[in-house]
Order: structure tokens, then C-alpha cells, then sequence
């Protein structure tokens, strides 16, 4: 048995899997407020209790909302900023008696995907989430690519390639730099573009709808937010040249993602032979906690643990 725990900066969420990926159990809580050991305890509760429902033990994974530091051990840039500076599997392990696999939430929903979902199977997998942030996973075979500073996938902060000049020199992002990809193909960065030009604010699937039935202010934002959107990607085939492209987040549920942005990417990579395939997720929010819990493989045992 695999246990996923997905740590969110307002929910924690458990999904425990069989050996197929079938679901065994499922339990959400609010992430607690006060202190970092709140969060360790409320964590090691869930594990406790799904394995006392289900009878067995099994291996625990986390998909966190940052990275654990190579260098450190210990967690940074996550939003539940009470994790910040803490050795979370560590403590999580010595609180359970066993090891715990943790791993960045985009690097976790392009393994889940990659595993079961709308990639399983395929040999190269670029997974994006694209909603208030853009970020991003690889996988590789089935397993997740790190990287030697644990940003692997994290496009996001790559500037906007081949910019125009009314694109320079773009937005300040949070990282400390401008023109980042995220201020350009995020879902904010969507609705503030089509605010500007209008006054109304609308969700970004509002906006992609209104361009459907010919609104001209969204048929032209889309446009342009499309092209950027393909030019990020093209930079990613250019140097992954993935099977497959997997998209969550909120934008997910834009179909122009899977319609238009496919031929504009191969008008923007270098030489490719077909148009690169580019997928809506099979399994949505639940992709974070079935990557933590694929975090485990088959063949591998830890202390005793059953496959």
C-alpha cells in the first residue's frame, strides 16, 4: 500500500492507493495554523488513522508546496510558511518510525499523470500547472527528475522567450526579476491584460469563453496570451522534446490549450516532425496526492515495508 499526503497551505489531504492504484482511502483536514509541530502531528494522524481503517501499513509521500534544499535538508519557498526552515520528512519519519519520500506538488502531479494518468506510459512527461502561478515537472521513465538544486521543471521563472518590444521589460515577478513567464501565462496575469483593456474582470475561463462566441476585446487577448504560451513551450521542446505535455491548474479547463496552442508551438520549436502532443490532466486536484503516494515504486522496500 502507497500513502499520499498532499500539503497545502490551507489543506492536507491523504489518499492511500493499492498496488493497481485503486483508491483505498481518502481524508481531508484544514491545515493547522499555529505551529509547525501542529502540522507534523496533524500529518502523522492521518497516516495513523487510514492504516488503523485499512489494517496494514504502508510507505508515505508528500508533495509539498516548495522543495526540500539539497544542500540543507529543509524546506524552502513553500507558501505554508510555518514549513519554511523545517526538516519535514525528517521529523514526519521519526514521528511514523519509517522513511518518507517528499517531493516539490508539480513534480508529483506530472508523476502521477505519468503513472496513471493522461501520460501513463510515455517515456518523456512534461507536466505544467498554470493557475495564479506557472510551474512544472518532469519525468522521466517513470521517475521524477530533481535536478542538483531541486528546481528541475520550474519554467515558470524562465523569461518570456522571443519577447516583442511592447513586452519589455515586463512585469516584476516575486523572484526579483522581470518578464518572467509566470507574469505572462498565468491565470492573473490573463484577467489583469483583459482588465486593462476593459474595465470588467473576468476568470480566465470566463475570457476564453467570451472569445468563443466572438467577444473581439477576448478573441485579441486570447490571441496574444496563446502565442505567449506557445513560445514558453516551444523553449521546453527545444530542450526536453517531450512525448507528451500535461496541463493542470485552473487553466486547465481552457480548451484552446489542446486546440490552438498545438500548432503554435511547432510554428516556435526548432524543427519538429509532428505538432507536440499537449493534454488535459486525467485526475485533476487529486494528481498531487497520487504522485506523493507513486513517490514509491514497485520494486523498492524500506524496513520491512510491504511493495
Amino acid at each position: 500500500m502507497r500513502i499520499g499526503i498532499d500539503v497545502g497551505g490551507t489543506k492536507i489531504e491523504l489518499l492511500a492507493l493499492g498496488p493497481s492504484g485503486s483508491e483505498l482511502y481518502r481524508e481531508r483536514i484544514p491545515t493547522p495554523r499555529d505551529s509547525y509541530g501542529a502540522i507534523v502531528s496533524a500529518i502523522a494522524g492521518l497516516v495513523k488513522r487510514a492504516e488503523a481503517a485499512l489494517g496494514e501499513h504502508g510507505t508515505v509521500g508528500l508533495a509539498i508546496p516548495g522543495i526540500l534544499s539539497p544542500k540543507t535538508g529543509l524546506v524552502k519557498n513553500a507558501n505554508s510558511t510555518l514549513l519554511i526552515g523545517q526538516p519535514l520528512d525528517q521529523d514526519l519519519g521519526a514521528a511514523l518510525n519509517r522513511p518518507i519520500r517528499a517531493a516539490n506538488d508539480a513534480n508529483c502531479f506530472a508523476l502521477s499523470e505519468a503513472t496513471d494518468g493522461a501520460a501513463a506510459s510515455q517515456g518523456i512527461v512534461f507536466g505544467i500547472i498554470a493557475g495564479t502561478g506557472v510551474g512544472g515537472g518532469i519525468c522521466v521513465g517513470g521517475r521524477v527528475l530533481t535536478g542538483a538544486h531541486a528546481i528541475c521543471g520550474e519554467w515558470g521563472h524562465n523569461p518570456l522567450p522571443w519577447p516583442k518590444l511592447e513586452e519589455l521589460p515586463g512585469a516584476g515577478c516575486y523572484c526579483g526579476k522581470t518578464g518572467c513567464i509566470e507574469t505572462w501565462c498565468s491565470g492573473p496575469a490573463l484577467s489583469s491584460r483583459f482588465e486593462a483593456k476593459t474595465g470588467r474582470k473576468l476568470r480566465p475561463t470566463e475570457i476564453a469563453a467570451a472569445a468563443d462566441t466572438g467577444d473581439a476585446v477576448a478573441v485579441l487577448v486570447m490571441d496574444r496570451f496563446l502565442d505567449r504560451f506557445a513560445r514558453a513551450i516551444a523553449t521546453i521542446v527545444n530542450i526536453l522534446d517531450p512525448d507528451v505535455i500535461v496541463i493542470g491548474g485552473g487553466l486547465s479547463n481552457i480548451a484552446a490549450l489542446y486546440t490552438g496552442l498545438p500548432k503554435r508551438v511547432e510554428r516556435y520549436a526548432f524543427n519538429p516532425e509532428a505538432q507536440t502532443i499537449i493534454v488535459k490532466n486525467r485526475h485533476g486536484d487529486s494528481s498531487g496526492v497520487r504522485g506523493a503516494a507513486w513517490l514509491w515504486t514497485e520494486d523498492e522496500r524500506e524496513d520491512g515495508l510491504p511493495r
